[in-house]
């Protein structure tokens, strides 16, 4: 892959004056959301359930991305020049894509889980304590690590006018098999898990309007949580699959490097819309349950040096995930 006639290296004005401030806001916001996710995880639980378990993990997942994001945006304001080294081009690039399908991944399993409480509510599965839910997460991670550790294995340098450019994707004519597997995994990573969660938001709506009363807001708050999952994965994952997948369609079409350059344009600008992700999670973790939105409220007006009411906090020590 490092063979730059056989993969395709551009140079991309355009990306190296917008993508540097874009992932230096995400970074920064991610930030501040990420800060505020630990501390409730850590600081204002007063119980954990297996969907708080999922969540903790994402927002590690999210802390791996930002330690990533300066680093990215130091490279493209050089003009795509890494200037790094070898072996932390290639953790970074794993960093990344590990992120990426831990994203996915823990956000299905928390739609998967309130799907379960809801539409299955004697199942045996509901039952399974703490320790269920950490094997759980324990076999995502599994998953993702023997799915992107391929990542570390050969070096992503593309030589291009004296610079050197550190990329997991690049447009390779002809056939090679980790370029392929890395392309189908990229895709697949994705369409998969969002039928899952196509299933889940559909079923979990169709029995909030089949219910004449729902006296706790269970099925309500379930509801506003799955379509919180279903934004995250549209706005995060959906646009830089689009563009991979023309990407595709062009290869069926093309074998000269000057016909993908705006593909590739496409492709890296749609990417950074996957860090995203980390500043959009909070959202997610808010609508999870009353526990979740009691403790963001507390630590806003603790920030605010106000403080909470008695109902309120009430309502957020009983509040069960």
């Amino acid at each position: 892959m490092a063979n730059s006639s056989i993969c395709c290296a551009f140079d991309a004005p355009i990306l190296d004056q917008i993508l540097p401030p874009i992932l230096f806001l995400e970074f920064i916001f991610g930030l501040m959301g990420n800060v505020l996710a630990l501390s409730m995880f850590f600081f204002h639980r007063d119980t954990w359930k297996p969907n708080s378990i999922y969540l903790a993990h994402l927002a590690f997942a999210d802390s791996l991305v930002l330690f990533c994001l300066p680093f990215r945006a130091d490279y493209y304001r050089r003009g795509k020049h890494w200037v790094y080294g070898d072996t932390f081009c290639r953790i970074l690039l794993f960093l990344l894509a590990a992120n990426r399908a831990a994203g996915i991944f823990f956000l299905t399993a928390v739609a998967v889980d309130r799907y379960l409480k809801i539409m299955h509510p004697l199942n045996r599965i509901n039952r399974m304590n703490l320790r269920y839910a950490l094997w759980v997460s324990l076999g995502l991670w599994t998953l993702i690590l023997a799915m992107t550790v391929y990542l570390l294995t050969e070096q992503h340098f593309y030589y291009r006018n004296n610079r050197t450019q550190c990329e997991s994707f690049n447009i390779c004519l002809g056939s090679n098999a980790l370029a392929d597997w890395h392309n189908a995994f990229y895709v697949i990573q994705f369409f998969v898990p969002t039928g899952i969660v196509i299933y889940c938001t559909a079923c979990i709506t169709w029995q909030l309007k089949s219910k004449t009363v729902d006296t706790k807001g269970k099925i309500k708050r379930a509801v506003q949580f799955v379509l919180a999952v279903a934004v995250v994965f549209v706005v995060c994952f959906f646009p830089s699959n689009v563009s991979r997948i023309a990407v595709w369609v062009l290869k069926s079409w093309y074998s000269e490097c000057q016909f993908f350059r705006e593909a590739n344009v496409a492709f890296y600008t749609t990417v950074c819309f996957t860090y995203f992700n980390s500043v959009l999670n909070p959202i997610v973790y808010y609508f999870s349950s009353p526990a979740f939105s009691g403790s963001f409220r507390k630590i806003y007006l603790r920030l605010l040096r106000k403080k909470p009411d008695h109902e309120e906090t009430t309502t957020h020590s009983s509040a069960v995930s």
